[in-house]
Parts: structure tokens; sequence; C-alpha cells
């Protein structure tokens, strides 16, 4: 079996029932009925915590976590997945499965149906009483906690998907389930993605970290335009055999006014584009303070002809070029 790994294509969850408030329901809205499973390690796992804490339903739904490294789930196959720890003190904030004793997430999914042949994701929403998943789809297990516990929740009126913003968030999350995560951006999945639908705004965003190569780098500034406080950005550039179509006349709002700290790591000496991309930062940029180049291989007499071959004019006159 392989082993599980993020990528652009999410993978689409299995189990899709909801928990309402009606009695007669197969999963009724009852306070002590239900277990979250989840990995401090996962975004997804983790938002679902978060809703969890701020309607305040500690008390109606118990939960748990698993070790945040993902292991061997069985001897006898590679599978890689989330495990459990042999005692509640081996990790911290992870605990053993004192509800089914599985000793991994596979197990628990393996409990709910034999035949199950997908992944085994957190975060899992478990029945207590029926002994099975509800639901492992985390913006469902989100809607469900902030309705259909109200009755039992500490803080009942707090609507973290109010009518007139769902349109936004439902936007919004569906652009994070692409990225899989802000922090670790693929620029040609972004890329892709662009064709679909508009970029939306990332006000909240101040540290990025981005894979970019020549042949996507027409997306980077236009990226970087909905990132309006972005302080310190990391760009992993690797040489493509595609040409270079960034257009270096666009200034994104953040160059201008926010962005402080930039890297360009496994930059290769002697790309004209990656020059023009340093170049780029540095002549546009009005507070950077400083820009790190990391080569992947150099000779010292290389770095130093490479010094002298970038700009003079920093739009920054305290920015510091410090090349490794």
């Amino acid at each position: 079996m392989a082993n599980e790994k993020s990528d652009f294509a999410r993978t689409v969850t299995s189990f899709r029932n909801f928990v309402i408030q009606k009695p007669d329901s197969q999963f009724p809205a009852e306070s002590g009925r239900y277990h979250l499973y989840i990995s401090y390690a996962s975004p997804w796992a983790s938002r679902c915590l978060a809703i969890l804490k701020l309607k305040g339903l500690d008390k109606a739904i118990s939960f748990s976590s698993v070790q945040p490294l993902r292991r061997k789930t069985k001897e006898n196959d590679e599978h890689i997945g989330w495990v459990f720890p042999d005692s509640d003190t081996e990790v911290l904030g992870a605990e053993r499965d004192h509800l089914n004793g599985a000793k991994s997430i596979r197990a628990l999914y393996d409990i709910a149906n034999l035949n199950y042949k997908g992944k085994y994701t957190v975060p899992v929403l478990w029945d207590k009483k029926l002994n099975t998943i509800v639901n492992n789809e985390s913006c469902q297990i989100l809607r469900m906690f902030n309705t259909e516990f109200n009755h039992v929740a500490e803080n009942p009126s707090l609507d973290l998907y109010p009518t007139n913003l769902r349109a936004i968030i439902d936007e919004t999350n569906e652009w994070i389930y692409q990225f899989a995560s802000l922090f670790d951006i693929n620029a040609g999945r972004l890329y892709r993605s662009t064709k679909l639908r508009p970029i939306p705004k990332f006000h909240n965003l101040y540290h990025l970290k981005a894979e970019v190569c020549r042949s996507s780098l027409q997306l980077l500034p236009a990226f970087l335009e909905r990132c309006p406080n972005l302080k310190n950005l990391i760009l992993e550039y690797s040489v493509t055999v595609y040409p270079e179509q960034m257009d270096f006349t666009n200034v994104p709002r953040c160059l201008i006014s926010t962005l402080e700290y930039v890297e360009i790591k496994k930059h290769m000496i002697g790309d004209e584009t990656g020059m023009k991309l340093v170049n780029y930062f540095l002549e546009n940029s009005a507070i950077l303070k400083t820009l790190t180049l990391s080569f992947s291989y150099s000779s010292s007499i290389e770095l130093e002809s490479y010094k002298k071959l970038l700009t003079s004019t920093k739009l920054s006159p305290k920015c510091q070029v410090i090349i490794v």
C-alpha cells in the first residue's frame, strides 16, 4: 500500500454522515456521544478542534490526538499513517486510544468498514454508541459543531458560518484545500488553479514559502499582489528548460509597503532569469532589510562574480544582500 502524500488533488473523503438536532435521526446531537480524533500536525483536523473550543463543546464532545509524525501502521506492509502512542506520556499532546484500543487511525477505519479502500485521514468524528465513523470531512464537521450542538454549547450564539459571509468562506475554503498549506505552495499548481477562478486576497498572510521555476514565474507578481501584508518570503527557485515569462514591471503592494525579508534558495549561478528575479526584489522593495541567496553548488570565485553582477540600484538603502 502506498504512503500517503499531500498533493494538489485532495482526496475526497468517504464518510459523509451528519449529526443533526433530531432525536430520531441516525446520528442525533447528543452530549457525550461523539469523539473527535485529530492530529495537531494536520491543519484540517486542528481547525475542527479550534471550533470545538470556540463553541465551548469541550464537555459535550471528547477529543484526542495521535502522534504528530506518521509511522508504519502495520508490521506486515509499508503503509505510513497516523498512529497512537503506546502511552499517554510518550508524546506531548498525544494519547492512547482509550475508546477502541486502536493502534492507528487506520485501525479505526477498519472497525467502521472492513472493506474500506481509501486513505486513512484525520479528522475523524466517531460515534461511541454505534462504534463507527460519522464523518471525516473537516468542513462538514465544522458546520455540525457550529449549529447542531448549540443546545449543549457554552457559546451557542457564536456563529462561525454567518449567512452574509458564506460565499467568501466557501471560496477561501476551496483555495485552502487546493493549496494544502499556505506556507508550502507549488507555484505551478497554483498557476493552473488560477485558470479556474480569481486569486482571493490573503490579508493575514505574513510568512510565505513558495516553490517557483522559470516556467511559473509569471504567476509570482500576481500572487504577491494578493498578499498585501506579506513580510517574509522564501522562494525555492529551480531552473527548467522552459523560457521565462515573468513580467518584471508589475510591482505588488507588499514590495512597496511591507516586505522586509526575502530568501531565494537553490538558485543556480549563471541563470539569467534568476538574476532578473533577484534584481526585481532589490529594485522594487522599498523597506527590504535582508535578501539572502542560498546556492546549491558554487565556488568562491563564482560567488564573487555573482556579487558583481547584482544591480547597484537598491530601492531600500538599508537592505543587506547575503550570499551563502
